[in-house]
């Protein structure tokens, strides 16, 4: 480890002993050591810097050693000056601090005591690193005399998160926290130049003993004021495209977060708009819905090929997309104003471009013919999805996330796999945003979904609705228990239950059982099938729960007011579903073809 007495932004790693050591080498005389804080006192100092930085939520998950920090919170907790959440699962917990992080714009911490605890974070602290979220591990560990000898609970905790956090330090039993804490904060926040916000670790070791002395107690309570920012769909205007920039085949492509820039830089360049559903860009009369079945529409030996491509966030859901990008003949520049944390520099093939100005120069600005033909084109392919959906009147995946993004009002969260996908393929573009949208797209995995979900709704303040498949919800089924007395959030959960992993089927493996030559292998060792009873798994945890198997119920029940916790289980088949989605390219086909024969 190297020492906190180098520059910070380059101590990705650090050992908070030297804490106390001379500012320069050159120092004339030693500094007399500071005396040894007790467990809660430097537990006390930990907290009121965390909170002097602005953390304002801390996810707590019961242990010994982590004691002294819990006492700490408490009291500010009776200050009025924290909210404490208790989770009694270390993997809840830390995606439960993702989805504050998320949806308050602030820091976020979780607390676990040592031991597998430490490790059980893990899959949050991944999403965070790629996602640039700022996540604050709170782990508690042995003191030094207590590593390496076989004392209970007791690993190498320091640096476990390896290249995933943005700043780990090790602070011994005894130490002021002080300038680790402060540093971890900065680095979590993108305080550092060219360093993207994210995850830190900070590894506090305590020394018996671990509990308050005698006569300390909790201050009296405090009236408490709910921390809460404005998460509210936003939509930016920028000024028209200057008459002299070049007419040019354009599309402005909005990834993951985005933002709402985006969808005013492509009205203001008269441009069409492929947006994402986490983009929060999908809105505006640019806008393009099943946008990626249209793309080979305009690929290369097409009558209005597209020339260049605009990116905004990061795209994660399509190959149609992947493949546009990847094109030879196509120019792409990535709107990139801050650090990103989802690739590396030097790694992809746009050209990254700091200013809305030389992008604007990139980009150049659309004829009507082209925005027109696009929308022409998109409004005929969402008919002819509409269609081919509205002959079924049975809930399907597609019909699912189109009926969801109707709904949905003030905050969604799309779980990965299919949700997301089918609300990117089916969700009609609207005038304007009615939800501010998240997604777990860093990594794009399925775990800790119900948790973001439940920290997200209980961060914004607000109803949050999720949409996420029945091996998703699975996954983390521990994330329906709060706990005796904790705040419930406002929170519909829609989970997809076809009895499995659909999206394997409309993957290369849906052609390989097909064909049969491996069995079941693809239903067993993909599909993983299951008869979970998410009625009953519902009232065991005291949530709500309601039970749809058509678009007609499935409306009906997302009018319904969210108040408190309920699921809406939708059941579907997914057996048929690589032939439904045959279907609908055939038809968007024909559709877009139709109109493209006429421009």
């Amino acid at each position: 480890m190297t020492s906190l007495n180098e520059p910070a932004p380059d101590a990705a790693r650090s050992d908070a002993s030297s804490a106390g050591a001379p500012d320069s080498p050159d120092a004339a005389e030693p500094r007399e050591a500071a005396p040894e804080l007790s467990a809660i006192a430097a537990a006390r100092i930990a907290v009121g810097i965390l909170l002097d930085g602005g953390v304002r939520h801390v996810v707590v998950s019961p242990g010994s050693r982590s004691a002294p920090m819990a006492y700490a919170l408490a009291e500010a907790s009776a200050a009025g000056r924290v909210e404490l959440l208790v989770r009694i699962d270390e993997r809840v917990a830390g995606f439960t601090a993702l989805g504050l992080a998320l949806s308050t714009g602030s820091p976020a911490a979780v607390l676990t005591t040592s031991g597998t605890a430490v490790g059980n974070l893990l899959p949050a602290v991944m999403e965070a690193n790629h996602a640039a979220v700022p996540l604050i591990v709170l782990s508690a560990d042995r003191p030094d005399e207590l590593r390496g000898t076989g004392a209970n609970q007791t690993t190498i905790q320091p640096d476990l998160f390896g290249e995933q956090v943005r700043f780990a330090a090790d602070v011994p039993a005894g130490n002021n926290p002080e300038r680790a804490i402060r540093t971890g904060l900065s680095a979590a926040t993108g305080a550092f130049a060219d360093i993207p916000p994210g995850p830190v670790q900070l590894n506090l070791a305590f020394r018996d003993p671990l509990v308050p002395p005698p006569g300390d107690g909790l201050p009296e309570a405090a009236g408490r004021q709910r921390y809460r920012i404005g998460t509210d769909p936003l939509v930016m205007n920028l000024p028209p495209a200057a008459e002299e920039l070049p007419e040019r085949r354009t599309v402005v492509l909005a990834g993951h977060d985005a933002g709402p820039v985006a969808e005013a830089f492509a009205r203001a360049h008269n441009l069409p708009l492929l947006a994402e559903p986490s983009s929060n860009a999908r809105f505006g009369p640019n806008a393009v819905g099943p946008y990626r079945l249209l793309l080979e529409h305009f690929g290369p030996g097409s009558r209005q090929s597209i020339e260049r491509v605009v990116l905004f966030g990061r795209p994660t859901l399509s190959r149609p997309v992947a493949a546009l990008l990847a094109r030879a003949d196509v120019q792409s520049a990535l709107y990139q104003p801050v650090p990103v944390a989802w690739y590396e520099p030097g790694r992809r093939t746009e050209l990254p471009l700091e200013n809305l100005a030389d992008l604007a120069d990139f980009a150049g600005r659309g004829t009507s013919a082209w925005l027109d033909t696009w929308l022409l084109a998109g409004s005929a392919a969402q008919h002819a999805l509409d269609q081919v959906l509205s002959a079924q009147p049975s809930a399907t995946g597609p019909s699912v996330g189109a009926l969801v993004w109707k709904h949905t009002r003030g905050q969604l969260l799309l779980g990965s796999s299919n949700g997301i996908r089918d609300v990117d393929l089916a969700g009609l573009p609207v005038p304007e945003p009615a939800a501010t949208v998240y997604a777990n797209r860093g990594l794009a995995g399925i775990d800790g979904t119900v948790s973001t979900a439940t920290g997200i709704a209980l961060g914004g303040g607000q109803e949050t609705t999720v949409l996420l498949g029945d091996v998703t919800f699975l996954h983390d089924a521990g994330g329906l228990l709060p706990g005796a007395g904790e705040e419930q959030p406002d929170l519909r959960i829609v989970v997809l239950n076809d009895a499995g992993g659909a999206i394997f089927a409309l993957l290369e493996h849906g052609a390989v059982e097909e064909r049969g030559a491996y069995g079941d292998a693809v239903e067993r060792l993909f599909a993983t099938p299951h008869s979970v009873d998410i009625a009953a798994l519902a009232r065991a945890y005291g949530v709500g729960h309601s039970l749809v198997s058509t678009t007609a119920g499935l409306a009906e029940a997302l009018n319904q007011p969210v108040k408190g916790r309920s699921i809406v289980e939708v059941r579907t088949d997914r057996h048929a579903l690589r032939q439904l989605h045959g279907r609908i390219k055939e038809a968007v086909a024909a559709a877009a073809g139709g109109v493209l024969a006429r421009q």
